[in-house]
């Protein structure tokens, strides 16, 4: 059936002034965060690639319908990081040119794979999102509050909407192929390789700030690493059952006020959140 997934038209203006260190009590968690984001120009059009090419094998027009969607909102996604990565580099880390340079020769080489392979690493590392999509949503108090506004708000409207089409990259590869083993496989190594992509990145940053070899630095991120394996783990543990389907996932509650606060927009922007507020409203 049809998720009637909205692709948000959303170009985000990021000036500078969101510096890269956005939560001034959790520097290590900003990286972290920065991290993730500097893989997006790389890893989701290589999403769109594989779901573009996937299409042609499909005949149900709604997974079509589906996956036309998932093109659409990812390519929002990677068009407003490429923007932050580039506030980033200006704002202190230049050598991030060296780390992208590295994920652009990665995500070349495997784009070379079958398109099974392929769509097996789009689900894999989608399934993987599941988790962390649930964790930064229910736990975004403790994540985000008194963060940058815009920067939170950015962040968890991404996630709002992988959380909208959780179910297409699974979707669209039962369809092509189906085979539970290299489902395992793109399973695990699309969520290693996105999640090693990041920590070149934020280790990166981490150095520029003479904060990778000090102790206690090393052990908050060492937590907060923790709890981004426990969450993710759990979504691909779950994962592995042979009659698992991502709809069976229940969606953060959440949501249904993020997107609500958005119909009160211009629907040429996302809510802004509130990050002093407990719940991180979104204001319309």
């Amino acid at each position: 059936m049809s998720h009637n997934i909205e692709v948000r038209k959303v170009h985000l203006a990021f000036t500078g002034e969101q510096y890269p260190i956005w939560h001034p009590h959790q520097p290590e968690w900003s990286h972290m965060v920065n991290g993730a984001s500097l893989t997006m120009p790389y890893l989701e059009p290589f999403l769109v690639k594989n779901m573009r090419e996937a299409i042609t094998h499909l005949n149900d027009p709604e997974l079509i319908e589906d996956a036309r969607g998932f093109i659409g909102q990812e390519a929002q996604h990677y068009q407003n990081h490429r923007r932050y990565n580039e506030m980033l580099k200006a704002g202190g880390y230049p050598e991030l040119e060296k780390v992208e340079a590295r994920l652009q020769a990665s995500y070349e080489r495997l784009s070379k794979r079958s398109l099974a392979w392929r769509l097996a690493y789009s689900a894999g590392f989608e399934t993987m999102t599941m988790g962390i999509t649930e964790w930064l949503i229910n736990d975004r108090e403790r994540l985000f509050k008194d963060a940058d506004p815009l920067v939170a708000s950015f962040v968890l409207w991404h996630m709002v909407e992988e959380t909208e089409h959780k179910s297409v990259a699974f979707d669209v590869f039962q369809a092509v192929s189906g085979n539970y083993l290299l489902r395992m496989l793109g399973l695990v190594y699309g969520s290693l390789h996105v999640g090693f992509g990041s920590r070149w990145a934020y280790m990166a940053m981490l150095k520029k700030d003479k904060r990778w070899y000090n102790v206690r630095a090393r052990l908050r991120l060492w937590a907060m690493v923790g709890r981004f394996f426990v969450k993710a783990g759990g979504a691909m543990l779950r994962a592995t059952k042979p009659g698992h389907h991502p709809d069976e996932t229940s969606d953060p509650a959440w949501i249904d006020t993020w997107q609500a606060a958005y119909r009160q927009t211009s629907q040429t922007n996302i809510p802004l959140l509130d990050t002093s507020d407990k719940h991180l409203k979104p204001c319309s």
